[in-house]
């Protein structure tokens, strides 16, 4: 299956340059590009995409509200929404995720990380850039924006959906989370995939968010090893 992809970026010479990046991918097409958060808005509704590479600052609009737009829209469940910039801070990815962006890249991003990227949001990951780390996670988790969760909202997850949830929040991937439960990848995978519907879940980065905003997990409570 092709991954169609929307650039969203006010510098043409960004765009062209992403382009041609992922346009080497046989598995990823640029199906359109957008200068502005409307422009953005617009051609992801008019053409679906299954990732748009936004950038936070822009004319009018800017990347981080018209994520939020995406993200919000009925019409584009399916759309993730990978946020790129220049300015690797943290409330920059706290702004991030709040929006609901999927993952969040700095501009600096290496050719094969960034096809590689893609390739995880569009199959449902939550990402982050190497400098982006989970102590961020934690200080996001701990700057709501909004109401928090009640601890009840994960009352429709077996113990065992709750535990793996509680493991995606402290930065592990499928792969890690079978070794530390002594489980098969296929069988963490499941119990993944079953969380997400349950929860309503769009991808991991959500789970991140609904595991901290409802106390599964507290950074007091990591060990120095799963932070490091």
């Amino acid at each position: 299956m092709t991954i169609r992809v929307l650039l969203a970026d006010d510098q043409a010479l960004v765009r062209a340059g992403f382009r041609s990046l992922l346009g080497r991918a046989k598995d990823i097409e640029v199906v359109g590009e957008a200068g502005t958060g409307d422009e953005a808005v617009r051609t992801a509704r008019a053409l679906r995409p299954d990732v748009v590479l936004m950038d936070i600052r822009m004319p009018g609009t800017d990347g981080l509200t018209a994520t939020r737009t995406l993200v919000d829209d009925p019409g584009l469940t399916e759309c993730r929404v990978i946020v790129l910039t220049t300015f690797e801070t943290d409330e920059y990815v706290f702004a991030a995720l709040r929006a609901g962006a999927s993952g969040f890249l700095t501009k600096e991003i290496e050719p094969d990380d960034l096809r590689q990227a893609v390739r995880a949001v569009a199959a449902g990951d939550a990402l982050l850039s190497p400098g982006a780390t989970r102590r961020v996670i934690e200080q996001f988790a701990h700057r709501p924006a909004a109401p928090t969760e009640t601890p009840e909202r994960l009352d429709v997850l077996t113990a065992r959906e709750r535990e793996v949830t509680r493991l995606i929040a402290t930065g592990l991937s499928n792969d890690q989370i079978a070794a530390r439960l002594v489980i098969s990848p296929l069988t963490a995978k499941t119990h993944v995939t079953r969380a997400l519907a349950k929860l309503g879940a769009r991808d991991r980065a959500q789970l991140v968010i609904l595991a901290y905003e409802t106390g599964l997990v507290r950074p007091a409570t990591h060990s120095a090893q799963d932070l490091s």
